[in-house]
């Protein structure tokens, strides 16, 4: 193959690909499934990117004021769009450049590189709604936000974050009750939904 044919399958590639990514970023076809009372977010905010996640919840063990205890400091995922294979965004700790010397919860676009920290307004663990086993469902709000380094501003447009349909990723049962034991770390695999925000009058 010439490299002129390959460019252009590259591009016939990329705009297949465009109308897949686009078809989650814009609120009118996102519908949010029922959440806990305590997770409804505000009016006035209207969803624009579903995806889906996979990764884990990381823990370390630390002195607690019992002992030892598992602690979380901070995930690592992937998120994809519905029904495709491309990546969204990526999700991990970082510091918030909003809030000097404050690490939070992380979300970059993949495409355009914006980025929003959220920070937990509520969470949930009704068992009508979250799995045995798994994390809480959470309602976050944006803490900070950047726009990308090409100029996007997708998930810096963010007000509120849900994480709901959670699997696993809860504290490990065993590995943290001794101080033999203190610095271990476990990955623990999860999946989740996140819902994304912005102001907006729902039309």
């Amino acid at each position: 193959m010439t490299h002129r044919s390959l460019f252009a399958s590259v591009l016939v590639l990329f705009a297949l690909a465009l109308p897949v990514a686009a078809s989650a970023q814009h609120g009118g076809r996102i519908e949010v499934p029922e959440v806990p009372g305590n997770l409804i977010i505000p009016e006035g905010n209207v969803p624009f990117l579903q995806t889906r996640a996979y990764g884990t919840q990381n823990y370390i063990c630390l002195p607690s004021a019992t002992g030892v205890a598992w602690k979380l400091f901070g995930p690592q995922a992937t998120l994809y769009p519905p029904s495709s294979p491309l990546q969204a965004a990526t999700h991990f700790l970082s510091m918030n450049p909003e809030e000097p010397g404050i690490a939070r919860p992380t979300w970059q676009d993949s495409r355009d590189g914006s980025a929003v920290w959220g920070r937990v307004v509520q969470p949930s663990t009704d068992p009508n709604y979250v799995a045995p086993g798994a994390i809480p469902w959470l309602k976050l709000e944006r803490a900070g936000a950047v726009e990308g380094s090409i100029g996007g501003g997708l998930l810096s447009a963010t007000t509120f974050i849900h994480r709901i349909n959670t699997e696993g990723g809860i504290a490990p049962a065993t590995g943290c009750s001794t101080t033999a034991q203190l610095g271990a770390i476990a990955l623990v695999p999860y999946a989740t939904d996140y819902f994304f925000y912005r102001a907006g009058n729902g039309q």
